[in-house]
């Protein structure tokens, strides 16, 4: 997948959040954006997600700019995944007609087609016996898996997960990156905000490092965790690795 941002610039009220930022990245089928809060990286991920627009410059994905116009906007968000750290599950509604729901309203889908595509990725993430809970009645692991499949179930160009594991215990975090360290097995293409290091060395193929809103270097991740990475990037790590 190639990402490629030509001067982007996005600003809430007085906050620059991302500022004029140009890069091009190459990566086979993980991307993991680290980096200090406030960096930019939800920030990045949502535009990726068509959710919101750059006041300034363009994103182009393998060659392809986001489009701006509502009607292909629309389009575009349809065929992408997107899991978020608070889950946005609907509550009144069972794990399998959380999954299910987007399929019908969204890609149109009959439902009993619907219904069969959510049973057979509940059944492939093995929630099957989950099918018929409500999320207050799923442990956090349980519903973050359930937001996943969601979003796989949709069959999307990519995935975008911002900090997926940041809400879990360890138990529960070690489900979710098994679940994405098999998606990442199967050839997906994730693009992932972490503060889970460990996870980010072995997964990702590039990692991108985000501070005060640019970008400030990008590289494989024996690099970016060697000797020869930036300051800014081993103060971090030295930081966040600590205990």
């Amino acid at each position: 997948m190639r990402l490629e941002l030509r001067g982007v610039s996005i600003r809430f009220g007085d906050q620059v959040a991302l500022d004029d930022i140009h890069a091009d990245i190459d990566f086979a089928h993980t991307l993991a954006l680290i980096g200090p809060s406030g960096g930019g990286k939800s920030t990045l991920l949502r535009l990726l997600a068509g959710l919101i627009t750059p006041d300034l410059g363009e994103i182009l994905i393998d060659g392809c700019p986001i489009p701006t116009r509502p009607a292909e906007l629309r389009l575009y968000r349809s065929t992408i995944g997107t899991v978020f750290q608070s889950f946005n599950l609907f509550p009144h509604l069972t794990a399998l007609e959380n999954i299910t729901l987007p399929l019908v309203q969204v890609h149109r889908l009959a439902p009993p087609q619907a219904r069969d595509r959510a049973r057979a990725v509940i059944d492939r993430f093995q929630l099957a016996s989950h099918a018929l809970k409500r999320p207050a009645a799923l442990s956090g692991g349980q519903r973050q898996r359930i937001a996943i499949a969601r979003a796989i179930a949709i069959q999307p160009r990519f995935l975008l997960l911002d900090e997926p594991t940041s809400a879990l215990d360890p138990e529960m975090t070690a489900e979710v990156l098994d679940l994405l360290s098999e998606l990442r097995e199967e050839g997906r293409t994730i693009i992932l905000v972490t503060h889970q290091m460990g996870f980010a060395r072995q997964a990702a193929d590039q990692i991108a490092f985000l501070i005060d809103g640019r970008i400030q270097t990008i590289d494989t991740p024996s690099r970016l965790f060697g000797e020869d990475a930036p300051a800014e990037v081993r103060q971090f790590l030295q930081r966040v690795l600590r205990y």
